[in-house]
């Protein structure tokens, strides 16, 4: 949900089970649901469409909204109680978003990666964004879902990120066969039988002599 959505942990912590409409791939990023954003900004927002890591999404979703009601936490504390784990109704505490931190350190270690804040999977869906965006609207688009106040914020902050990506196709340039109107010309009779070309031919000429 980190890399879908691009949340800040602070948002994504306190953002309730009804604010979650997966449906339609939306979020209510509402302060008055609960929903601590930075500056207090309200904003819906939007995740990815990634089917491969939407598909855990929905099922931890499943879970949730069969076990607790709509303002409890989409990211639910889990209980403990004489070996036995469950899904806790109680308010997380205020240090929910250093929780996830370590959960996420726990979770890379189990995994044998190297561990990603949950800043790094905002960071993630930033640059997702924009290097599949086509045109200044998509570019837009992300820097919206990012809820920041203007592209001019997107750009000083990612742009660091993108530019070995940049790189890389600039580099990548050089090395594409470059096709000029006369090789094209030349493939094109190649590919004719002699009486064609002999008709090509002339026909060439005869503009020639025009």
């Amino acid at each position: 949900m980190l890399f879908l959505s691009g949340m800040r942990a602070s948002a994504f912590t306190t953002l309730p089970i009804e604010a979650v409409d997966l449906d339609n791939l939306r979020l209510r990023q509402w302060p008055e649901l609960g929903v601590h954003t930075k500056n207090g900004k309200k904003a819906t927002t939007f995740l990815l469409n990634i089917p491969e890591i939407l598909a855990p999404v929905r099922q931890w979703d499943a879970i949730v909204r069969k076990s607790l009601p709509g303002s409890s936490p989409w990211y639910a504390p889990i209980a403990h109680s004489w070996g036995d784990q469950f899904l806790s109704q109680d308010e997380p505490g205020k240090t929910r978003s250093q929780a996830l931190q370590k959960r996420l350190e726990l979770l890379f270690s189990i995994a044998n990666l190297e561990f990603k804040s949950p800043h790094k999977f905002r960071h993630g869906h930033a640059v997702y964004g924009l290097l599949h965006a086509q045109t200044m609207a998509d570019y837009k688009a992300v820097s919206m879902n990012l809820m920041h106040e203007s592209i001019e914020i997107t750009d000083s902050t990612y742009a660091p990120m993108l530019s070995s990506d940049v790189q890389e196709r600039i580099a990548g340039l050089s090395g594409k066969a470059t096709s000029m109107p006369g090789d094209e010309l030349e493939v094109f009779l190649n590919k004719l039988d002699r009486e064609s070309q002999k008709k090509a031919l002339m026909f060439i000429a005869g503009k020639l002599a025009q």
